[in-house]
């Protein structure tokens, strides 16, 4: 059975075309595979469940078509859309899997993540991180009315912006130390991740046996996906 593994759509209404090529991926490709991932960055933003626009409620109900169709649909918080919840997954039939997450496909242990946690030479971005990520300020975030969610929002991917525009491509990119240390640490033959943008499959000697760290790609840059079907891992592109 085929499994699809999808990050760093960053859906927006400002990107229509994505999300229409988006829509056709589901009902074209996830639609009688066996399980799809979402790992992360689903959204441009999402600032709490309570959102209710039109693209919310097109994605939604589009991947709630895929999983009452029989997909199995798991997703992951990006460093975007951390704040998709329980409400999210009730509205979509989907499952939020922890960052990072180790699983069992095809026999091969497979490790899952956004990718972000692994981009440690980025400190600002790091220690920003270990801040959003709180329950606490969370709590404080979704407590606001949601027009003012949302008026924070669009100041924070300012900021992203003006942030990313200043550091340099290798700071943003994973460490490979970390990276080894993940493997080591779950004893995974394969790590899939998304959030760098720099789609590929590298492969890495680890303790003296083989391992793959394979990328996803950006999608408003080339929509694609990563697609395991009786062992046979192979990055796609979509036709735009």
């Amino acid at each position: 059975m085929r499994r699809l593994f999808v990050s760093d759509l960053h859906l927006t209404a400002a990107a229509p075309e994505a999300i229409e090529q988006f829509l056709r991926f589901l009902a074209r490709e996830a639609a009688g595979a066996q399980a799809l991932y979402v790992l992360g960055d689903l959204f441009e933003f999402w600032v709490g469940d309570d959102e209710d626009d039109a693209l919310s409620e097109r994605v939604c109900a589009a991947l709630k078509g895929v999983a009452g169709a029989g997909t199995a649909l798991y997703l992951m918080h990006g460093n975007r859309d951390f704040l998709l919840g329980e409400g999210f997954c009730g509205r979509t039939g989907g499952y939020l899997l922890p960052d990072p997450s180790l699983v069992d496909i095809d026999g091969e242990a497979v490790l899952l993540s956004h990718g972000d946690a692994l981009c440690v030479d980025d400190r600002p971005y790091q220690q920003l991180r270990s801040i959003v990520r709180t329950p606490a300020y969370q709590r404080r975030f979704l407590a606001l009315p949601l027009r003012a969610r949302i008026a924070l929002a669009d100041r924070a991917r300012a900021g992203s912006r003006a942030h990313t525009s200043r550091q340099v491509p290798t700071l943003m990119d994973v460490n490979p130390g970390t990276v080894l240390a993940a493997f080591r640490a779950t004893g995974a033959a394969r790590l899939v991740h998304g959030h760098t943008h720099r789609p590929g499959i590298h492969e890495l000697i680890v303790d003296g046996r083989t391992v793959r760290r394979v990328v996803l790609g950006a999608w408003y840059e080339q929509g694609s996906y990563l697609e395991c079907e009786g062992g046979h891992w192979q990055l796609r592109q979509l036709e735009r």
